[in-house]
């Protein structure tokens, strides 16, 4: 892909300010960036090199242009881990959050993210975790950048014993905390689930 084009690109998915940073990560790396559907057990992936291919990050489509961003740095920071260690250290461990911090630092200080990102972000990277979306504080500010914030609330906002609705229609009541996350039970089937307390759903009204 041309530079231009591969800017152009960009520039749908992520700030105006951090398309040239993350061009450049592209073309060292020779990175090949494949946008996904929408995954609920993860927001992005890397491959590494592997039968004559070469690295591989795959983004979810859906996440607004910040959570893109810091979600992307996030794969990068584990290519750049991978080409230090190969497979010898742990995923997250010491040396990613190395990287991670040293990819994200100059991302902070080029007015890319709103001050409220940046204050979250600061928080988060005291202590990295294995993806952005587990630190409750940090995507609770993400989320109010989505396109569809107004449409939806967490699960964290539905009151106890409260019913509340996925995209796919499927009902859920929500039952009890348990540690940072709500034990919720789908009515049409009984089975039980654990739910992250900032999942979008919408809230369903009981007929009185």
């Amino acid at each position: 892909m041309a530079a231009a084009s591969l800017h152009e690109t960009l520039a749908k998915y992520i700030p105006h300010e951090s398309v040239n940073i993350v061009a450049e990560w592209i073309i060292k790396h020779k990175i090949k960036v494949k946008i996904t559907r929408t995954r609920n057990t993860k927001l992005g992936d890397y491959r590494h090199p592997w039968n004559g291919k070469g690295h591989q990050i795959t983004i979810n489509h859906d996440l607004n242009k910040y959570a893109f961003l810091i979600t992307f740095t996030h794969e990068v920071a584990h290519l750049k881990t991978w080409l230090l260690h190969q497979n010898k250290v742990s995923p997250h461990g010491d040396e990613w959050k190395k990287e991670f911090k040293l990819l994200l630092h100059p991302l902070l200080h080029h007015s890319i993210f709103p001050v409220d990102i940046i204050h979250a972000l600061k928080h988060y990277l005291a202590n990295p975790a294995a993806s952005s979306c587990t630190d409750l504080p940090l995507s609770r500010v993400l989320k109010n950048y989505d396109k569809d914030a107004d449409e939806f609330i967490h699960v964290e906002d539905i009151p106890m014993k409260g019913l509340f609705a996925f995209d796919d229609g499927s009902i859920f009541r929500k039952d009890e905390l348990i540690r940072k996350k709500f034990k919720c039970t789908n009515i049409k089937t009984g089975k039980v689930y654990i739910v992250n307390p900032i999942a979008k759903v919408k809230l369903v009204v009981r007929d009185e």
